[in-house]
């Protein structure tokens, strides 16, 4: 069994589904200290001028963990909706995609973690992936030590296989993994191009911006079947 984990991001990019597709447990790991100016609150859209920024105010103070970040309502969600209508209303399937956001831009969020655990989920279920998702601050405790933790919540759902993002080769100390009997195997996701509004391609936008341009289409893409 392959388990993967990250943490909650703010509607992330192919990637990060890439990812959850391809492990048969995803555990959203909500209990690690919150990273300021990352991807846990903002994700990028493209506009005619470009890409840009789409992001979440937060009330944070270091170390807090991401379940413990809250959200600032300032008219982040009356801005986000305007910024998707202004850039994707052209798009293919902007009618066909707007409703399902409804709810991200009218809950009263007041928790980052509970916000990015929605998106996460919404975005897999129009996707069409069934992986399995968890949220670890649900699961218990488990240790501090970054390596052993994820060991930990492998061997918790009798994994023997970790899938790690590219970046893992960095930090991860492979030894730790090896001791415990536990593959890992490391992401090898090679962004697909696919029809975007306004010219040229943008890579490593949110995956938003494939649901409005291709609908029914994402899954394929995502998975390279371009």
């Amino acid at each position: 069994m392959i388990v993967s984990v990250h943490q909650p991001q703010y509607l992330p990019w192919l990637g990060y589904f890439e990812k959850i597709d391809q492990a048969d447990v995803f555990v959203l790991l909500d209990t690690v200290q919150y990273k300021k100016n990352e991807w846990q609150n903002r994700n990028k859209i493209k506009t005619a001028a470009g890409w840009q920024w789409i992001t979440v105010p937060v009330t944070y103070r270091f170390p807090q963990l991401i379940r413990d970040v809250c959200i600032e309502n300032n008219g982040w969600q009356r801005r986000h909706k305007q910024a998707l209508l202004t850039n994707y209303r052209k798009a293919p399937y902007w009618k066909n995609m707007e409703e399902s956001f409804e709810e991200l831009f009218t809950e009263e969020w007041d928790s980052l973690a509970k916000l990015n655990i929605y998106t996460v989920r919404k975005l897999a279920e129009i996707l069409g992936i069934a992986t399995p998702l968890y949220v670890a601050s649900e699961l218990g405790d488990f240790p501090d030590d970054p390596d052993e933790r994820l060991i930990s919540l492998v061997r918790y759902f009798g994994g023997d296989t970790y899938l790690a993002g590219s970046g893992g080769r960095n930090y991860m100390q492979m030894d730790a993994y090896t001791h415990s009997g536990i593959e890992v195997i490391f992401q090898k996701y090679v962004h697909p191009v696919y029809t975007q509004l306004f010219g040229e391609f943008e890579p490593f936008m949110s995956t938003i911006d494939v649901l409005f341009n291709c609908g029914r289409e994402s899954l394929r893409i995502l998975r390279g079947n371009t």
